[in-house]
């Protein structure tokens, strides 16, 4: 083989995955359940649940769930999850995981009913209990990331004179960014397939749509519901691809 194809190889294996093909998908998925719908004769029942400003409030009212619940997870993760790693708190972190791990155990629905019978119902009650569920990646992952950084490298700082906390943001933080940012990842898109349970709370959603196609026996309003949670799913993690891509401290 000759050194140009060597080289061509090389950098095909080394070139990131096209940004553009996600997207793509999205909008052949959004496309295929356009001509789905109008291919049908639907319904009174069916022109009622699938009204675009239903539609339209579902899907708004989904998104609201998912940027709150996650910004939630983060803000308690990423510290928690940085303060179970100092010296003197690593034990309490073994248990503060297997109440997280506990927690994600338990299935979502129940969590929401759980919840529902002790605060009531409402968009807050259904973010806490989607920050319940989501937290565990964060937390682990931030945990995982910073436990995974060289002891030398630490070693170095504290021997320039770095104090503990110059060590955490200068060294430890940035080095664990991948393996954090790849937990807020999984976060999100779990939040999103969750957030459909919201509807029985009376949080509203796309599973407000779902639970329609499902009570009213109407299969083309489920699958709207389904295939636009699968797009919003779809979007978020590559919207979330981007921002690691972009956040990744380079070199790393």
């Amino acid at each position: 083989m000759s050194s140009e194809a060597v080289e061509g190889v090389t950098r095909a294996g080394t070139r990131r995955p096209r940004t553009w093909v996600m997207p793509l998908v999205v909008l052949i998925l959004l496309g295929s359940l356009t001509a789905y719908v109008s291919s049908l004769e639907l319904d009174s029942i069916e022109t009622r649940s699938l009204a675009s400003d239903l539609v339209v409030t579902a899907l708004w009212e989904h998104i609201q769930l998912v940027v709150a619940s996650t910004l939630l997870t983060i803000s308690l993760g990423v510290p928690l999850g940085v303060l179970l790693t100092r010296p003197g708190l690593s034990r309490a972190g073994v248990i503060v995981l297997a109440v997280a791990n506990a927690s994600q155990a338990v299935p979502s629905i129940g969590v929401l009913v759980v919840l529902a019978m002790v605060f009531g119902v409402g968009f807050w009650m259904a973010v806490v209990a989607l920050v319940l569920y989501a937290l565990l990646p964060v937390l682990r992952n931030t945990m995982v990331g910073i436990r995974q950084v060289d002891p030398a490298l630490i070693d170095a700082g504290r021997g320039m004179g770095m104090s503990s906390r110059e060590v955490l943001f200068t060294i430890e933080l940035p080095l664990a960014v991948p393996v954090m940012l790849a937990g807020i990842r999984v976060a999100l898109i779990l939040n999103v397939g969750v957030a459909t349970l919201a509807t029985f709370t009376n949080a509203g959603g796309l599973g407000s749509i779902i639970s329609s196609g499902i009570a009213l026996d109407r299969t083309p309003v489920l699958v709207v519901g389904s295939a636009l949670t699968m797009a919003l799913a779809l979007t978020v993690d590559w919207l979330a691809g981007l921002a690691e891509r972009v956040l990744r401290p380079r070199g790393i």
